[in-house]
């Protein structure tokens, strides 16, 4: 298995994912605008969201895989097909149980992220209602996680990195075909992503079957390798309580803030999240396999070579998204989301949170990136720690920032303390011996810096060139967006081997390179 070829898949999978999620984010906002139903239903798309980040992306890709991909390399595939199915079963059992006490004490829960929510009439009641709804889509997606950390460890990334896609269009069929129907359109929605978590389920399981590797429910059992799990899971399950506390406390702030605050940060965290999946997701998602059986082989110098290129394609793709989003903020916003329920009003509030997350953009891919790192040698504690330091900083800056920046203070603490995250991760391995920032990264950095500025100049003056346009009608907008994109594109690529930050003959050799 080739590593590039790897993250181009789950890359190019996610792609479409995002894609269809700006087609659905476009749909929310032209049904629900940002106010009262808008902010209701993203706080209850939040709390499911947020323990599947605790309970199965972060905990289970960071301790399941390591330790299925040795049973996978050292006693082959019967013996690590008894561990998933052994991790399956107690994982089911126990989400059954806290989905259930999680229904019962809703009202409670939507309190503490959204305290602000009371000073609206029936604002709280609804997002209650919604959260009701859609909260047992955690079951059905954690579950999906670990089918799809045994599809990667196989080296089959596909149908995983579909699976997002299946949210989606679930989400947009709910939304077109039920809103009228229902009390509100966010309604549907809720409804929609409890069933789009069948519906991936129900794909992974298939998915599982075909590659030999299907997965039986079998009596829950502690046996070593679980326990194992659990000792090494419940860090990464602490830490990723850290982040995700950390988005409740930003989410309660911003509820005080005005409404439709929520929906701001929401709509400009949506577009940054495109580099963020197509790019980290999938270099996070392939490395980590990767790394687990390079080192269990033994082989530290393949491993080396792999996180130095993870790390140099990452580099190559985000830092131009980075000064790109930066520069053309306001009409990505107006040309995505402006139209009925969202105003101008609310394009040039997101347009500057748009801005504050982009500047954190390459921080939030190297954190995934270099997280394997430590995984996939069995230390989930160190990232922990590094997380709660980096948690209290976001939450000071947010105090603080807000006081001057509304809402805008909030992304920016986001982004500043992801910085502080990814550099000290980088550190801490580096220091540690497990990273050696070899010639070619040293020298290709500050090369892909050079060409994407030279982009941005580019990008600046087409902003200048086009400014009639992009004030015109929707249609005229988005061909003019269209056209900044492919002159931006188009002065990276002819940078990109003037400066000698990439060249195809690279691309080539790395397609080419296999590792272990």
């Amino acid at each position: 298995m080739v590593l590039l070829r790897a993250i181009s898949t789950i890359g190019g999978f996610t792609m479409m994912s995002r894609v269809f999620g700006f087609l659905r984010d476009i749909l929310i906002a032209s049904f629900l605008g940002a106010g009262t139903v808008a902010d209701a239903f993203f706080a209850a798309f939040r709390f499911p969201n947020l323990f599947r980040r605790i309970f199965a992306e972060g905990a289970f890709a960071a301790a399941f895989v390591p330790i299925f991909s040795e049973r996978l390399e050292q006693d082959g595939r019967r013996a690590a097909r008894v561990f998933a199915e052994e991790a399956f079963s107690v994982l089911s059992v126990f989400l059954l149980v806290f989905v259930l006490l999680f229904e019962i004490s809703m009202p409670w829960a939507i309190y503490l992220i959204a305290h602000g929510f009371e000073s609206v009439p029936g604002k709280m009641e609804l997002a209650v209602e919604l959260t009701r709804i859609a909260f047992p889509y955690l079951l059905f997606v954690s579950l999906v996680s670990l089918q799809s950390g045994v599809l990667n460890s196989l080296g089959f990334f596909a149908a995983a990195a579909f699976a997002p896609v299946l949210l989606n269009l679930t989400l947009i069929a709910a939304l077109l075909g039920f809103s009228d129907s229902l009390q509100t359109p966010g309604h549907a929605l809720a409804w929609g992503v409890f069933a789009a978590g069948v519906v991936q389920f129900v794909w992974l399981v298939i998915a599982c079957r075909r590659a030999g590797m299907g997965i039986s429910l079998r009596l829950p059992r502690l046996s070593p390798d679980v326990r194992r799990l659990g000792r090494r899971i419940l860090p990464v399950i602490f830490g990723s309580s850290l982040y995700q506390i950390n988005l409740l406390i930003s989410t309660n702030l911003a509820s005080r803030v005005s409404d439709g605050a929520i929906s701001y940060l929401y709509y400009g965290d949506r577009v940054v999240q495109l580099p963020v999946g197509v790019i980290g997701v999938a270099v996070g998602t392939a490395l980590l396999p990767f790394l687990s059986r390079q080192i269990a082989a033994g082989d530290l110098a393949a491993a080396g070579d792999s996180q130095n290129r993870a790390l140099e394609f990452s580099l190559l793709l985000t830092l131009p998204a980075t000064i790109a989003l930066l520069i053309i903020a306001e009409p990505v916003t107006a040309v995505l989301f402006e139209r009925n329920q969202f105003t101008a009003l609310d394009t040039a509030a997101t347009t500057p949170t748009l801005a504050a997350f982009a500047a954190g953009l390459p921080a939030y891919v190297l954190i995934k990136v270099l997280a394997p790192g430590f995984f996939a040698r069995g230390d989930t504690r160190t990232p922990v720690k590094i997380a709660a330091l980096c948690m209290a900083v976001n939450i000071a800056l947010n105090l603080i920032l807000m006081q001057f920046l509304a809402h805008i203070g909030i992304a920016l603490g986001l982004a500043l303390s992801s910085w502080l995250n990814a550099l000290l991760l980088g550190w801490v391995l580096n220091r540690r011996g497990l990273l050696t920032f070899d010639d070619r990264l040293r020298s290709r950095v500050p090369r892909i810096l050079l060409a994407s500025l030279v982009m941005g100049v580019v990008l600046w003056g087409g902003l200048l060139l086009l400014n009639d346009p992009l004030a015109g009608g929707e249609l005229v907008r988005a061909l003019a967006l269209a056209g900044l994109i492919l002159m931006g594109v188009a002065a990276f690529g002819a940078a990109a081997p003037l400066t000698g930050a990439a060249s195809l003959a690279d691309l080539r050799r790395l397609m080419r390179k296999r590792t272990a």
